[in-house]
This record gives C-alpha cells, structure tokens and sequence, in this order.
C-alpha cells in the first residue's frame, strides 16, 4: 500500500482535523476541576471531540472517568498501543505570538498553533493513519487502540488513573518527540528548593513561570529602596539584548523582564527571565533574606543550566547532559520557593549525586526536597520494535543517517513500560531531523508537508505491529 499517495489525497481531511482540536483550548485549569471535568473543560471538550470522530468512524471508545480515553479497531488477543494526549502548555504571553495560538492560522506551509507539534499535530498524523487502515480493510490480527491522555503536561495523572484498571499493550509508540525515533528517555525529577530569613524586606515580591516544564518567559519584581536603579536597568537589557520595564512608585521599584519560553528538556534553547532579572537585582541586594534569594539563583542556575554549581552535572553517551530548568519562582514575606524540573541521564547515580549536593546546597543558605521522580526509560537499539520502526523511518524519510536518539523529555512510553514486565514501547516523531524544536514556545507550529508524511509512516508501523 502506498500510505503516501493515501495521506496525500487525505491532506483536506486531516488539517481540518488538526485546526479544529488546535482551536479547543486544552490548558489545565484547576479551578474548574470538577470529577466531569478533572483537568478543566478545555483538555475534557479537547477528549470528547477526539471520542466522538472514533465514534464516528465505528470504532470501539471509552471514556476513563474523565481523564482518559481509547478508541480501538482490529481484532486479536494482543494489543497495539498509540498513546496521544490533547492537553497543552498555556500559549504565554499571547503578544509574543505572530499568529493566535488557539486558531490554526497556514502560512507558507506551516500550520501555527498551541500543540501543532505537541501532541495535536502528532495525535491527528496517528488517527489519520487509523482510518486509512481501517478504510483500507487491511487484516490485522492484533487489535489497534488510540489511548488518549488530558494532562500530559502536568503530570501524567491521566494514564495512571487509565493504566490502573485498563488492559496494558504489549507493543506500541508514542507520537510525541522526534524522528528517527527515541530509545532512550532522561530521568524526571521535580526538585524543591527554599529558604527563609528573618530581617526586613528588601524584595517585596519575585514571581516567574507556570510550568516546570517550560523556561519561563516573564519576571516580575517588586522591590523597596531601589533609588536610581532605572537607568542602569535600561543599559542592562540593552547590553543582554531584552525587553522588559521598570517603575518606581512611592518607594517601590516594579521590574518585567521578558527572555525567550523552550522546553525544560532543553533549557539552553530558552532565556530564563528569572535568571537573568536576579542577575540584575544582585548586586542592589542589602538584606539577607533578598541577597541569598538572588545569589543562589545567580550561583545556581546563572552559569549554566547543568547543575554544575550544585554538583549535579552528568552525562553519559546514551542521552547526553543532565539539565535543570528552574521553572516555578516566587519569593515573597523573605520566603523563597524555586521549582526545578532536572532531567537526568540514563546511567545518573541519582542517590548519589543527590545525596552529594546536599552540603553545596545548604552553604548556600537553601534546602530542597524530591517532589517527584520518574526513572529513565531505555529500550535497546536491536530491540525489535526498535528496529521494525526505524526501518520504516528512514523507508519513507529517505534518511539513512541520522541515529536514534534521546531526550530529556518525557513521553507515554515510559508510563506504559513502567506498568508491566516484557512491554516495549519508544517515541516516536514526529519532529524529523533538522526542524527546529518550537514545542512550548511562541508561534509553535508544524509543517503541513511533514504531518502528512508522518502519518505515512505511522500507517506503516501500525500495520507492521498489527500484523506480526
């Protein structure tokens, strides 16, 4: 079967596919958790409108209290896994965006959009991919299921809640990272750190960020007794190539400082404002509780982003640097609370080096806690699975060069390869070698040309994996 030309005469079909759940604004919002809508009613209505297309074309649904879904097609004992989600990072601040972030807007080829690359685009490519098959009537003797999660990017509380009660797969693939394919995942570990002084305030409040997972994009600081701090801050963001504001009114001095959003896997392809705004409050600071919060944000994170201050720095052939990225920051009442999403290697002696940056840190007048951890995922090169879907890679890419990879960021895979023994699943696309890697940041978007040959190449894996 030729699944380009089939993909191809498809294109219509998929891209309004892809504009209408581009345009369901799936960001968490807590405040309308309900048990109806667990994570909000933009990633709820972003699950229903993928249901019910699986409804639609006769294929088996259910939905998972809320938070998770399937849709499945094919027959046989084993089970085929496709694991997707539909919930996105915030879009930030929208005047950095070319383009609206919740509308699909094409231009040159590109289709711009919140989770154009991250996970819509992909989500869609695989769905598509399921209906040609199924229109296809191609045979398959293992069943094809879609599993759909709504709050990948806020911790995964969808697929543990589906991967609880649900039947596991055996194989599968998840469409959520780069091609050729990812055999090796990074460590996830969710770091807290903080202090508290006693003495009077010098900052009144420092605030950056919403994720984690992302570079934050914009500082804010409000700070007492800053006299004639304008101008030098004007020649700071000059000199450092920024934008930001600043205002004193009545004894308060209020600073904005805007860097550049990236992925937490890849910190040094963003512009942390809060690093760069404490670069510049530092040498200001008088008062201990502000001067050890600027310091250690300046010694921490300033350097570099590989935690080599802290005496975390590691990396190893099979995935490359650990990275932090400080992603949550608040400073307020002399309390400091930085969050950090560290990314690990694969072989990191995690106990150790932690264990180990416990002196380093406390002489730095900071604690911090592990709020969470999830181990690295590695799937072995000649693994089957591994080799049937790099075969099929570089079939339709033409590439023939470009190695497996790894990543610092984390995908279903591992939650699916976490739940049983003898289950193998990678990453898999569909960002190809030499794109630029715009997920989380401003005027996201994925080229239209590139999601049709994606889903090509996942009609072939599925009836690969479907088959054997």
């Amino acid at each position: 079967m030729d699944w380009l030309a089939q993909a191809t005469a498809r294109q219509g079909e998929l891209i309004d596919d892809l504009q209408q759940l581009i345009r369901i604004e799936s960001v968490l919002n807590e405040q309308e958790a309900t048990a109806q809508q667990p994570f909000g009613k933009g990633p709820n209505e972003a699950l229903h409108w993928l249901l019910a297309r699986g409804e639609a074309q006769g294929m088996t649904v259910k939905n998972i209290d809320e938070m998770a879904g399937h849709i499945e097609m094919g027959h046989g004992d084993e089970l085929v896994g496709i694991l997707c989600h539909v919930d996105v990072v915030p879009a930030g601040d929208e005047s950095t965006w070319t383009y609206p972030p919740f509308e699909g807007v094409i231009e040159d080829g590109k289709l711009f959009g919140r989770g154009a690359i991250d996970d819509k685009g992909p989500t869609m490519a695989a769905w598509l991919a399921m209906k040609m098959i199924k229109d296809a009537n191609i045979p398959l003797n293992k069943r094809v299921r879609m599993i759909i999660g709504t709050d990948e990017e806020s911790g995964f509380r969808c697929v543990d809640r589906y991967f609880a009660t649900e039947e596991l797969p055996s194989i599968g693939f998840a469409p959520d990272a780069d091609f050729p394919l990812i055999n090796a995942e990074k460590g996830i570990a969710d770091l807290l750190f903080t202090s508290q002084a006693e003495g009077k305030e010098q900052i009144i409040t420092f605030k950056a960020g919403h994720r984690t997972n992302m570079v934050p994009e914009l500082a804010t600081a409000q700070v007492h007794h800053l006299q004639h701090s304008e101008q030098a801050y004007h020649q700071f963001l000059q000199d450092q190539a920024l934008t930001g504001t600043v205002e004193t009114k009545d004894g308060v001095t209020t600073f904005t400082l805007k860097g550049k959003s990236a992925h937490a896997m890849e910190p040094h392809n963003g512009i942390n404002a809060a690093i760069k705004l404490a670069e510049f409050l530092h040498p200001y600071m008088q008062e201990p509780a502000s001067r050890n919060f600027t310091s250690f944000m300046v010694t921490a994170f300033g350097k570099d982003c590989y935690g080599t201050a802290l005496g975390l720095a590691y990396e190893d052939e099979a995935s490359g640097h650990t990275t932090l990225n400080p992603g949550i920051i608040h400073f307020a009442h002399n309390k400091a609370e930085i969050q950090v999403s560290m990314r690990y290697s694969v072989t990191y002696p995690f106990a150790e080096r932690l264990a180990g940056a416990q002196a380093k840190i406390h002489a730095l007048s900071f604690a911090f806690d592990i709020v969470s951890n999830s181990p690295p995922h590695y799937v072995e090169a000649d693994a089957p699975l591994v080799k049937t879907l790099e075969r099929i890679y570089r079939k339709y890419s033409g590439d023939q060069t470009t190695p497996l990879l790894s990543t610092g960021g984390g995908t279903y895979a591992r939650a699916m390869a976490e739940k049983g023994e003898n289950v193998a699943c990678v990453a898999y696309g569909m960002l190809f070698p030499g794109e630029p890697d715009v997920m989380h940041q401003a005027d996201e978007f994925v080229v239209i040309d590139n999601v049709i040959k994606a889903a090509a190449i996942y009609a072939e894996a599925i009836v690969a994996l479907a088959t054997n």
